[in-house]
């Protein structure tokens, strides 16, 4: 479906796809997707949406596509909107521990765990899906592709973007509210002269 059938029909091709599987016998579809695998610092976080069928958040969109002001917008619409919003995170000591894989999946299955509604399909962006007693689906760029993962991500992005930020009070030297952690060059130069924070993933290869 093209964006002027889209905004004529004021359905998306990412609520159809959502809606199918509530077609196929699934009506609480909870997505999930997390954000900060990559980053050198601070925790990643992850999101599980639950949105209603009748109701369609404007502007949902995979989160990487979308500018730090609309993702802003687009999650208070979330809000507003969804039948629930959960949230789990992996800090940055368990990712040393576990290794990120791992602990972006224990980050999904907290926010799953955290759903007072239960989902009847969880549908998880990526490969792996994570230890939960439900039926659930793991699909690569799910968040290009369903309406719940691409909100979760923006869910996901935002809240640990305002982390990032809020850590940027205790470590200003570091500059964690402009790039959140990832290893920008940036980021890189004042690791190489201030040396880790407590933030730092040791493990990550930059950090030392």
């Amino acid at each position: 479906m093209s964006r002027a059938t889209e905004e004529r029909s004021g359905v998306s091709s990412l609520a159809m796809f959502d809606d199918s599987l509530r077609d196929a016998g699934f009506p609480v579809v909870a997505g999930v997707d997390e954000a900060g695998r990559g980053p050198l610092a601070g925790p990643v976080v992850a999101a599980a949406v639950v949105l209603p069928r009748a109701k369609h958040p404007v502007g949902i969109d995979d989160s990487k596509r979308l500018s730090a002001r609309k993702r802003e917008a687009v999650f208070s619409e979330i809000l507003r909107f969804a039948v629930e919003v959960s949230v789990g995170v992996a800090w940055q000591d368990e990712i040393d521990e576990v290794n990120i894989r791992v602990a972006s999946l224990r980050a999904m299955a907290r926010a799953v765990d955290k759903l007072c509604a239960v989902p009847n399909l969880v549908l998880v962006d990526g490969k792996d899906l994570p230890d939960l007693l439900l039926p659930a689906v793991a699909l690569v760029h799910a968040d290009a592709r369903s309406e719940s993962v691409a909100a979760a991500s923006i869910v996901a992005k935002v809240v640990r973007d305002a982390l990032m930020c809020e850590f940027h009070t205790a470590y200003p030297e570091y500059g964690f509210d402009r790039h959140k952690g990832y290893p920008t060059p940036e980021h890189l130069r004042r690791l190489a002269v201030l040396g880790p924070c407590p933030l730092h993933r040791r493990s990550f290869h930059g950090v030392g």
